[in-house]
């Protein structure tokens, strides 16, 4: 769709084929954060930083969180999206999460109706059927 992608992690979280994809990869979120015009922050599973994937303390998840002041530099506006729930101040500060960039509210509350639509239409559904669906009629 014309898109250009990354991902933002620690090794340990990305997939093992990840270079084999077509995406930038950024190690720490200053980075992504410049590059980006738009940040779906995923939650860090605190069950996966006791398993030895992540460490919960030290320079790995302060390198990862998505802080306020990583906007100081950007001369533009970056659109901060997360699916939730939110583990504030381990993946995202409230301040960002609250901020005037955030759409996570939105996104919350029509993210499943957004994506059965885009499901929809990528199984080959006709718009056209769904439309006559919702007004209580329709073919079959």
């Amino acid at each position: 769709m014309g898109a250009e992608v990354a991902v933002c992690g620690p090794r340990s979280l990305l997939p093992s084929a990840i270079d084999e994809l077509e995406v930038a990869v950024f190690h720490r979120i200053e980075q992504a954060i410049e590059w980006a015009d738009a940040l779906n922050i995923l939650r860090l599973q605190l069950e996966r930083m006791t398993a030895g994937y992540i460490r919960r303390c030290g320079n790995t998840i302060a390198s990862l969180v998505c802080r306020a002041n990583g906007w100081s530099a950007r001369k533009r506006n970056v659109l901060i999206l997360h699916p939730g729930p939110m583990n504030r101040g381990v993946e995202i500060d409230s301040d960002v999460a609250d901020g005037p960039f955030s759409v996570i509210l939105n996104q919350v509350t029509n993210g499943v109706a957004v994506r059965m639509a885009v499901l929809y239409l990528l199984s080959g559904g006709k718009p056209e059927l769904a439309e006559a669906a919702k007004r209580g009629g329709g073919e079959r």
